[in-house]
Formats: structure tokens, sequence, C-alpha cells
């Protein structure tokens, strides 16, 4: 995307979550004082420009912890900290899954500067606004780091090294509840829409409630706090009312026809630009160049070329998600960029079909299948635009069937794995998966990822490892 707005590099942000080893050497401040930057509404603008300039660091590599912990996408070679997350044999000192943790608390640090100088800002609109928009973006973080690692630390605020109570971590009720929190404030303060060009990217009231109805079926049932598929219903339901979004009428543009109006919320990227751009395009589709981070599994092809065989073919899917050029290239982020490693490709974290996809999934409401009217009309229309067959009136919408669709129109967008774990479906198909690509998977202990050990080590044991590493 080339609008203007990830422009704005903020390199005097420096986050230290937990930085060096020792007390007397734990700095968990940043580099510069804030106290003579957050003046005015302008700079706080500016400050969370530099939030979602930091966002744009997430995706790089998140395809590893998710598409390639699954059964879509491998490794060209089985060896190395990428071919460790297909064999499951992930190890603690992995620079990926220290890089991502540290990627997302540095959202997190500096969201939580924007909410801790917001008594600048002197209009209330725009206020409520800045505020809104750091919570989503500080729950969207958190909510990216629970699924991974399981219990974390909550940062609810800036960090200095004597807030020792921070350096552990808290259990996934408590993140969860509040992300939640977060999330709810959001829908309260956001606008419904970006209001013009400039504000491309930013969070939005159907962003949040999109994100607030999945975090609402993630929640791991312990007695605390449960899944509230009815509330998860109702927020997706005013999403779809609002007609503020709609599934592109060609799946093809949804990717390469930026900012559409499928898009709820993504992630902007400039092409050819050493600072805003995006590398994960060139792992995925730069065939006879690209180092072969993540490839099409045969278990994808092969479930997704007998998927419809027996009435309709993919089509209208089959060229955008696996590349007509090479059958182990990813179609949906194809780069136009001069140089192969500094691609504009958009990421896209949430849009209309999935929401449409999770409204069936809040309806079913755990069971195994449902005749609900609204359930198969919300996938039928996903089915519909894919150009594949439909459920027919009085027809039976089952849970393999709900699962089975995410995997293939939302293939490659870090999905399948999570979708799986909510699902109930994990450790059963990934076991097999494994059986059948000859690498070990422990159930439950490999749903969730190591903790970095430089940050084990760095907390004092505040942060403790996972079950299994």
């Amino acid at each position: 995307m080339k609008n203007k707005f990830y422009k704005i590099i903020f390199g005097f942000f420096t986050l230290l979550v937990i930085a060096n080893c020792g007390e007397s050497d734990l700095d968990l401040r940043p580099e510069s004082s804030f106290v003579e930057f957050f003046r005015n509404t302008e700079e706080v603008n500016q400050a969370l420009k530099g939030t979602y300039r930091a966002l744009q660091a997430v995706p790089l590599r998140e395809f590893a912890l998710t598409e390639m912990r699954s059964d879509n996408t491998e490794s060209k070679s089985i060896e190395g900290n990428f071919g460790d997350f297909q064999k499951f044999e992930i190890d603690p000192t992995n620079e990926v899954i220290t890089q991502y943790w540290a990627d997302n608390y540095t959202v997190i640090f500096r969201a939580n500067q924007v909410l801790e100088n917001l008594e600048v800002v002197t209009n209330e609109t725009t206020k409520n606004k800045f505020e809104g928009e750091a919570r989503f973006l500080r729950a969207l973080t958190h909510f990216k780091l629970t699924v991974a690692y399981g219990e974390v630390p909550l940062l609810d605020r800036t960090i200095t090294d004597e807030d020792r109570e921070l350096f552990g971590q808290n259990t996934v009720t408590e993140l969860y509840t509040f992300i939640i929190g977060d999330l709810e404030k959001a829908v309260e303060l956001l606008p419904e829409k970006t209001s013009n060009e400039e504000d491309l990217g930013r969070a939005t009231q159907g962003a949040a409630k999109s994100l607030l109805a999945k975090v609402l079926l993630s929640v791991t049932n312990d007695g605390e706090l449960t899944r509230d598929y009815a509330r998860a219903r109702t927020l997706l339901r005013e999403v779809i009312d609002s007609d503020l979004y709609e599934l592109e009428d060609e799946y093809r543009d949804v990717f390469y026809n930026e900012n559409n109006d499928e898009i709820v919320f993504n992630i902007p990227y400039t092409p050819d630009n050493a600072e805003t751009s995006q590398d994960f395009s060139f792992e995925m589709t730069e065939d006879g160049v690209r180092s072969g981070l993540n490839y099409i599994t045969d278990n994808f092809k092969t479930t997704f070329e007998l998927m419809d065989l027996a009435t309709t073919p993919e089509a209208i899917r089959a060229p955008v998600l696996i590349s007509p050029d090479n059958d182990e290239e990813v179609g949906k982020f194809i780069s136009s960029s001069n140089a192969v490693r500094l691609s504009g490709n958009d990421w896209i974290e949430i849009r209309y079909a999935d929401v449409l996809l999770l409204y069936a999934e809040a309806i079913l409401a755990g069971t195994t299948a449902t005749t609900d009217t609204e359930a198969i009309n919300s996938y039928n229309l996903v089915r519909r635009r894919a150009g594949v067959s439909e459920i027919a009136s009085g027809g039976l919408l089952t849970k393999e069937m709900l699962l089975n669709e995410r995997r293939i129109e939302l293939a490659f967008e870090n999905q399948r794995f999570y979708d799986l774990i909510r699902f109930g479906e994990a450790n059963t198909i990934l076991a097999k998966f494994a059986t059948e690509t000859g690498v070990n998977f422990t159930p439950n202990d490999d749903l969730l990822l190591p903790k970095p050990q430089k940050e084990i080590n760095l907390s004092e044991g505040g942060v403790r490892q996972n079950n299994g590493y």
C-alpha cells in the first residue's frame, strides 16, 4: 500500500522488555525520554503511527509458527530453524520464536506509551479514537502471544526496572480477561470506518468487534472463563449488518486489489521501500531464488484437489492459492516489486470471508452440525464466490465442512493451526499428519511454542518454560 501512514519511522523507540542478565543490568526503559515528546495531539498521533509501524514486523515470519506447524506448508529443507517447526522440534533458543516474542512486545510497549499520554489530546473525539486504536493493537498482540506461548507477561503499562512484579507471567485466564476488556473499550471508542485515506490501515469498530468475537471463540474453558458463542454471534452479526464490508466479486481481487471492501483490518506495506516493505512474499512465491521457507504440502494439494471433485472443481480459488507457474508456490502474495525482498503486498489480518465463517462457527457453538439458516447462508456466500457447491435448502452444515472451508478459503493466511485448536481437532489431525510425514508430534505439549530461553534467563525465573521443552 502506498499511503503515507506507514512511512513514519520511529528509530528512537526501543523496547527492552527483559534486556540484560542480572538485576543490576536490567533496564526496561526506552533509550530516549518521552517526557518532552508527548506535547500535543500531533505528537501522540505520530507515536500511534509508530505503534502501527512496529506491527509490520509481526507477520514477517508468523507463517513458521502457524502454517508450518499445520498440514498446509513445509520448508524446502527439514533442517535448521524453520525445519524445526514442521518437525515439532523447536528449541527454546530458536531465533524465530525469540524475534516473534520481541516484535509483539514492541507493539505493546508503544501502545502503552500512547495510552499514558492521551491527556495532551484536547479534542475528545480524537482522544477516544487514539485510545481505541492503542487498545486494539495492545489486545491484538497480547492475543497473538497468548495463543502462541500460553502464559506470558501481561503488560498494561510501560515498565521500568523497578516493576519486578511484571517480569513474570500471567495465567491464560488473566490474559484473556484483559484482552477482552481492551477490545470492549475499543469497540466503544473506535469509529465505524476510516474517514480518509490517511487513516487506511488503522483500526475501526468493525475490526475490534471481529477480533473480540474471535477471542471469545478461542477462550480456553477452565471454569473461570468460558467460550461465549452467543456474544460472539451477536458481535459478528453486527459487523455483517453494518453493510460496511462485502465479499469481493473475484477471489483474486481480495489479495491484489488492496484496501478493497472485504478488508476489515490489514497491515499495509510499501513496495521497494527498505523501511516499510515485507519479505514474506519472497519466502512463499519467488521460485528459483527463494530460500524455501514456506512451500505448499502435498497434503494440502491433495485435499484441495479432492475437496469438490464430486461436484464442482475449484477453478476460481486454485490459481490464487497455488501458483499456476509452480505447484509448490503460494499464489496469494506474488510480488510486483522490483526488489524480491522488498514486497508491498499487504497482510490481511481480518477479512469479511473470515467474519462470515466465524459467524457460522459461533452458531455451531461447539456442536458437530447445524441446520440453522443463518449459519448455512454465511457458509454458502463464501462458497458461492468460489464457484463451488453450496448447501441446499434444508441441508446440514457440519463442523468438518466448516473447518475444511476455512482451510481452503483462508489458506496461507496463518489461520489453520489455530483453527484446528479452536475446533478441538488439532491433536487428532496433526498427529495423523505427523505420522504421514515421519515427524514426532506430542499432543497438547506441541500446541504451544517454547518460550524464548533468553527471556526465561533474563526474567530470573519469572517466565517459566512450557511443558515438553
